[in-house]
């Protein structure tokens, strides 16, 4: 994985990472006199980089914006080219517009000054219309020419999973391929023969190598601490498995609905579109064993042997639930018994976490929207400590809360005593916040960092079609003999009693039974 530690800018005064704030009451090692010295984030070579799906709303929200970010913190090449490809026909001039509309509403950058103006000089439009494949071929060959020299190619598919077989398709009749890469977004296939002819298209096109399936969640910053938290500290490693961990919980609830989404949405599911493509995701982070290296080959084969020792998904062990109200939104078939909230149980049969419980949920029209990863630790005994109920709402047992929600925190649970003249316990908590402790101003959002990765040819963060294939293998019985939805109210937390009962005796760690984690809530889309 590339070092994002200094993002250095056109004017060459760089975007340095802040040293951490000193807090009240923590310590630091003496800092050394004269200037730190920080590692330079590596740049890429000159591209031509084509966006699919260019009119749409991933474009919009977030690839045009990252990609004027990176330009204006001098992460792109030195001469690159954008071009906008859709269906819908753009002249240039209509393409600038739209991007700088793009990165006007949701870019951290304003399209202002000498960085906008050359950033627009750089953009251009294609069709993707595949009857006319000659519009790409010609508007990659007049990049390629103004760029100079033989630049590489990036091929970013924000298409509708529909439109993913097309779209290769004029890729393959422009003649544009060869030597590019391809980043493709989620979901990965709706099964696992759906998996396998899609890696067919892929391969009949791109090499393994040059394919980048995009999850925006291994790109996160507080996702990429969890290595850092684990292998980097001894005071949380030697614990990090079933001897001390009762159980782990990886829990994604959304506010949102559908957004405009309904036919997607309909033909997908939470499950396909959060739990396989995102949580399991994560969970190979949480699982993984300590890799040798961080670089590609490493990471991804220790992520891989935690999927290889996940046990098939029980369909007695999930819980599919739909919010009131559902079958009724715009594109929704009348009746539909698509989940829009899954929540399963799954186990990692190896020596570190045989019969510790994995469990994931994730769904639409919850009560709050979190990203959260709980790891509760097995209770020891306790009954010399009195501890009245209210002051441990959430019970007795400790707790590793890991927000991964931008910006990022850590929080730790656990008993202390209360002041008094006897022994009393009550509930306690510790927290890491990366705003408070880091300049974050200076990150890179997940998109960003991964089209820079991409660019540099760097997989570490992308999964590999094995892994793919090996998720849809795990999901096959609960595809194929789903549990009946069960009705929710929109605002709540899915379906009770069905939700405790999946994690007893344990408890989700949301909502809690008592005042509001230390952790923040975000109610930014996933």
């Amino acid at each position: 994985m590339t070092s994002s530690a200094r993002l250095d800018t056109p004017d060459g005064r760089g975007h340095g990472v802040a040293p951490a704030r000193k807090r009240a009451g923590a310590t630091s090692a003496p800092a050394r006199a004269g200037r730190v010295r920080v590692p330079t984030a590596r740049r890429p070579g000159n591209y031509v980089i084509v966006v699919f799906g260019a009119a749409g709303d991933l474009a919009r929200r977030k690839l045009l914006p990252g990609l004027f970010h990176l330009a204006a913190a001098g992460l792109l090449p030195d001469r690159y080219r954008v071009i906008g490809s859709s269906r819908r026909f753009l002249t240039d001039e209509q393409f600038r517009d739209l991007a700088r509309e793009a990165v006007s509403e949701f870019g951290t950058s304003q399209p202002t000054g000498a960085a906008w103006q050359t950033f627009q000089r750089r953009l251009s439009f294609a069709s993707a219309d595949p009857a006319r494949t000659d519009s790409l071929a010609e508007a990659v060959a007049q990049a390629e020419k103004e760029i100079g020299g033989t630049p590489m190619r990036l091929f970013h598919l924000a298409v509708p999973p529909a439109a993913f077989e097309s779209t290769l398709t004029t890729i393959g009749a422009a003649g544009v391929a060869r030597g590019a890469r391809v980043i493709i977004e989620k979901p990965f296939g709706t099964d696992l023969v759906s998996a396998r002819i899609l890696d067919q298209n892929l391969h009949a096109l791109f090499d393994e190598s040059q394919v980048f399936r995009i999850d925006h969640f291994l790109g996160k910053e507080s996702v990429d601490n969890i290595l850092a938290f684990r292998f980097a500290n001894g005071l949380f490693e030697p614990v990090w498995n079933r001897k001390h961990i009762a159980y782990v919980q990886i829990d994604v609830p959304e506010t949102l609905g559908l957004e405009g989404r309904g036919g997607f949405y309909d033909a997908t599911g939470a499950y396909r579109d959060m739990i396989v493509t995102h949580l399991f995701q994560v969970l190979g982070f949480v699982a993984m064993e300590p890799p040798s290296s961080l670089d590609a080959r490493h990471l991804r084969a220790e992520t891989a042997k935690v999927f290889d020792a996940l046990k098939p998904i029980n369909p007695r062990q999930a819980v599919r639930g739909q919010y009131t109200g559902y079958p009724g939104e715009p594109g929704v078939a009348p009746g539909s018994g698509t989940e829009t909230m899954a929540a399963v149980r799954a186990e990692v049969d190896n020596w570190r976490w045989a019969g510790i419980p994995f469990f994931l949920r994730s769904g639409k029209h919850l009560a709050a929207s979190r990203q959260l990863i709980t790891l509760g630790f097995h209770e020891p005994p306790l009954r010399m400590f009195p501890a009245h109920r209210a002051r441990t709402p959430n019970g007795r047992r400790n707790e590793i809360v890991i927000d991964f929600a931008d910006p990022g925190a850590i929080s730790t649970g656990f008993l202390a005593k209360e002041p008094g003249a006897t022994m009393r316990l009550g509930a306690a908590e510790m927290t890491f916040r990366y705003a408070d402790s880091f300049d974050t101003a200076n990150g890179l959002e997940a998109y960003e960092r991964l089209l820079l990765e991409a660019m540099l040819g760097d997989q570490s963060l992308f999964t590999t079609s094995a892994s793919v294939e090996r998720l849809w293998e795990v999901s096959a019985p609960l595809l194929e003999n789903p549990p009946p939805v069960q009705p929710y109210a929109p605002g709540s937390w899915g379906p009770q009693p069905a939700l405790n009962r999946l994690t007893a005796p344990y408890h989700w760690h949301l909502p809690g039974a008592g005042a509001p984690s230390l952790v923040t809530e975000t109610s930014a889309p996933t």
